[in-house]
């Protein structure tokens, strides 16, 4: 089918665009490269993508979709509250661990992309860390926890695993990105009141 195979096409220049931007960040990439990396035409990617920002911007994209679905399969094995948000932190850990390349682009060189990704990576935190407040709305709800700030603690967790992967990608230490969050764990469980919850009933697999 056209749509099929456009569809396919489109897809091996994003997967190309994300290994040259990961490499090179935005400023240094370009459309020839991204061509060249994924056997198209120079105005083949045009054909798809009229610019490069619509590229990254398409980037971005797509890796906020894949998290999402990530995080909605591991919080969909749990009932328990806190389970959950700490599904959903241990569900990003574990793709970005899984996927270095994509981890850089989204983690670090958007940082230094310009202004308009900045700003879609700022509503991509909010969205993140939505999904962790509404399971500490639920926890305080339940009487799990003693009412706190959400909104805040559920940006600091955000900021905390961000702080955390942010790091790993610079200098790659402990080897694998999930040994991390050992230590984070019990941090942000203390922060929210949260630290007799029995570890048995979080992610521990």
């Amino acid at each position: 089918m056209p749509q099929d195979k456009s569809h396919l096409r489109q897809q091996r220049i994003l997967d190309a665009a994300l290994r040259i931007f990961s490499r090179k960040g935005y400023r240094d990439a370009s459309v020839d490269e991204i061509a060249s990396e994924s056997g198209t035409s120079k105005g083949g990617v045009y054909f798809h993508f009229p610019s490069k920002d619509i590229i990254y911007l398409q980037l971005l994209d797509r890796t906020v979709a894949r998290l999402q679905g990530k995080i909605e399969e591991a919080m969909a094995e749990h009932d328990h509250p806190i389970a959950k948000a700490d599904a959903a932190l241990l569900a990003v850990l574990r793709t970005f661990d899984k996927h270095g390349a994509l981890a850089r682009f989204f983690m670090v060189e958007t940082l230094g992309a310009g202004r308009k990704f900045q700003l879609r990576m700022a509503e991509t935190r909010g969205e993140f860390a939505a999904i962790i407040r509404q399971h500490l709305d639920a926890a305080v709800d339940q009487g799990i926890i003693e009412p706190i700030d959400t909104e805040v603690a559920a940006r600091a967790w955000f900021g905390a695993l961000y702080e955390v992967i942010t790091s790993w990608i610079l200098v790659r230490t402990p080897e694998r990105l999930e040994e991390t969050y050992a230590a984070l764990r019990p941090l942000l469980m203390r922060s929210v009141g949260a630290e007799d919850v029995r570890l048995s009933t979080l992610v521990t697999s």
